[in-house]
């Protein structure tokens, strides 16, 4: 009883600041899956395990699309979905450690397109997706701005793209509202779960999956 009394004690006091190892709490029990696991369909172009990113530097030590398996379930359907339109998903981010979020907000502190690590991420809870849309043989559809740029063509409320940038971000749009993902206003390849915020901020290494 005793034990039990302290683990929960030790399990609030993460909570409460803000950052929840759940490995460490659950042992194997991991929160995260692959979500190539999950439905190997997917493509993933993770550009934060290369050079290829606003940082200009591998912050992730291996190419894996890591979400909470009830976020992965949710998009591996919306995957399902588009495939019977002759379309896909390709996935740029999924789960960011929050030691990642720090060092992204110490370049770029800039609320709107990068999250205050004091506030976390739903990246961080692994439970926010960067992606765009494929065609079936995996060629990237054209969209209004390129992958992270920061500029008023990547906002959701832009219109002076190419109708078929337009079209496809509003296909991707769709297909991800209909499972519960919410659009990020500024950013057209970002979506969270409606629940996010439900889940604690991680900081587990990609290792642990």
């Amino acid at each position: 009883m005793k034990y039990k009394a302290l683990t929960l004690a030790v399990i609030s006091l993460w909570l409460s600041q803000g950052v929840f190892n759940e490995h460490a709490a659950y042992g194997k029990e991991n929160p995260l899956i692959d979500i190539q696991k999950v439905n190997p369909g997917i493509k993933i172009d993770i550009r934060y395990a290369t050079p290829d990113n606003f940082m200009k530097e591998p912050l992730y030590p291996e190419a894996r699309c890591l979400l909470r398996r009830e976020v992965a379930e949710k998009l591996s359907r919306v995957q399902q979905d588009l495939e019977k339109k002759g379309l896909g998903l390709k996935v740029f981010d999924g789960y960011r450690p929050l030691s990642v979020q720090k060092k992204m907000w110490a370049r770029f502190p800039v609320e709107g397109y990068i999250a205050n690590p004091a506030k976390g991420s739903n990246h961080n809870r692994g439970a926010a997706v960067d992606l765009t849309l494929v065609d079936s043989n995996g060629r990237e559809l054209p969209m209004p701005s390129a992958y992270d740029e920061f500029s008023e063509r990547a906002h959701r409320d832009y219109m002076a793209a190419a109708p078929d940038a337009l079209k496809n971000r509003q296909i991707s749009q769709e297909a991800m509202e209909k499972e519960g993902f919410i659009g990020l206003s500024t950013e057209w390849w970002h979506f969270d779960d409606k629940d996010a915020k439900q889940y604690p901020v991680l900081d587990l290494p990609f290792s642990s999956v």
